[in-house]
């Protein structure tokens, strides 16, 4: 994928409005269903991971842990960071999740309905956001893999302005 196509489908996503599913069940490990609900926050971020490829190397559990902690810092705590799982395995999932003491609630959507519902790119690189508080798409791209991702996340939590490349 060139620049172009890139940034077309950047663009195409930018202000659209992620919808949730009205049954979302979130668990802890996969195994404790939680009385858990999205916060309503300025800003949310949200994360949709298929089964296609190596979890663990799509995850990057640790470093999301590192990141959510520096947004922590950066927000008072008020940003929730969302998964929503679409497994070909849910015991990989757990397992990933208990192995990277992830202690924070998730979403395992067996019937994959959050995808089916935005009609998410296939390409894994355009399937987490940042959201503004009605859930419109500010950001696209994965800060775990991508630095300048990573920081033009932080950069729109913290206030700070953002220009546009072109």
């Amino acid at each position: 994928m060139d620049r172009k196509d890139f940034s077309n489908v950047v663009m195409e996503w930018i202000g659209k409005e992620i919808i949730y599913p009205n049954d979302m069940v979130f668990t802890l490990w996969g195994q404790d269903t939680l009385n858990y609900s999205i916060p309503h926050a300025n800003y949310t971020i949200v994360s949709y991971v298929d089964s296609v490829g190596c979890i663990s190397c799509k995850l990057q559990l640790l470093r999301w842990k590192s990141f959510m902690s520096e947004i922590f810092s950066v927000s008072h705590d008020s940003v929730p960071v969302v998964f929503f799982f679409y497994p070909r395995s849910v015991e990989e999932i757990i397992y990933r999740l208990k192995f990277d003491k992830y202690n924070y609630p998730v979403c395992i959507d067996l019937d994959d309905k959050f995808s089916k519902l935005n009609h998410f790119p296939s390409d894994e690189r355009f399937q987490t956001f940042l959201l503004d508080k009605d859930n419109r798409v500010l950001a696209v791209g994965n800060p775990i893999h991508n630095p300048k991702i990573k920081e033009l996340y932080l950069k729109i939590i913290r206030g700070e302005t953002v220009q546009k490349e072109t």
